[in-house]
């Protein structure tokens, strides 16, 4: 995490929020062998405290899990490289902005009840983002065939003891040098970023 206080004075409910509507991160903790990272779909609970997911179950990520490492979700926004030309001012710098939430805590392979429950949400939470088109369900598929592919991943889930994130928007340029920046974004086609720098969350 980026260490000025400027980009730190995001409130936890916009930080959940982003997160929430990603809901695709990167999954890292220490194995026995070295750092592991998992890419992985997941489902964030209403207080932001809990995170569902899983992972493919002969891995070295849940084994770690069942070992009890400590683990962090990775969650990226928008990002973006800023040229010094955009701002107008002199003696200035490139830079990347970006937006990042990382989650901290400790995650444990799940009961395999509600296994099955838990599938369902996280693929009605992605096919809700695909409307008008019909919703693909599980109940689609031919008799077993969803039974026997569960065999092959495991539930788990990660309390979350701290939540940790950047928003560098270019808080610490003056507003016409921020919007300066924003307008070369959008010249990129990078629109999501130029937007929450011309309005940085408070």
């Amino acid at each position: 995490m980026h260490p000025n206080p400027a980009f730190r004075r995001v409130d936890a409910a916009q930080s959940l929020a982003l997160v929430r509507a990603r809901s695709f991160g990167i999954l890292v903790a220490q194995g026995a062998e070295g750092p592991l990272a998992s890419h992985i779909p997941f489902m964030l609970s209403d207080d932001g405290s809990v995170v569902e997911f899983h992972l493919v179950r002969n891995s070295a990520m849940a084994r770690a899990i069942a070992d009890g490492a400590p683990v962090r979700l990775i969650v990226d926004g928008p990002e973006g490289y800023i040229s010094p030309d955009w701002y107008g001012v002199a003696d200035q710098v490139p830079t990347w902005n970006y937006v990042a939430v990382h989650l901290v805590g400790e995650a444990r392979l799940s009961d395999e009840d509600g296994f099955r429950d838990l599938l369902d949400r996280l693929s009605a939470h992605f096919e809700a983002r695909l409307l008008p088109k019909k919703p693909w369900t599980s109940d689609k598929m031919a008799e077993g065939v969803m039974e026997r592919m569960m065999r092959g991943i495991v539930p788990c889930v990660m309390r979350v003891s701290d939540l940790q994130s950047t928003w560098k928007l270019g808080q610490n340029k003056t507003e016409d040098a921020r919007a300066g920046a924003a307008k070369g974004l959008e010249g990129q086609g990078n629109a999501a970023l130029a937007n929450l720098m011309r309005n940085p969350p408070a």
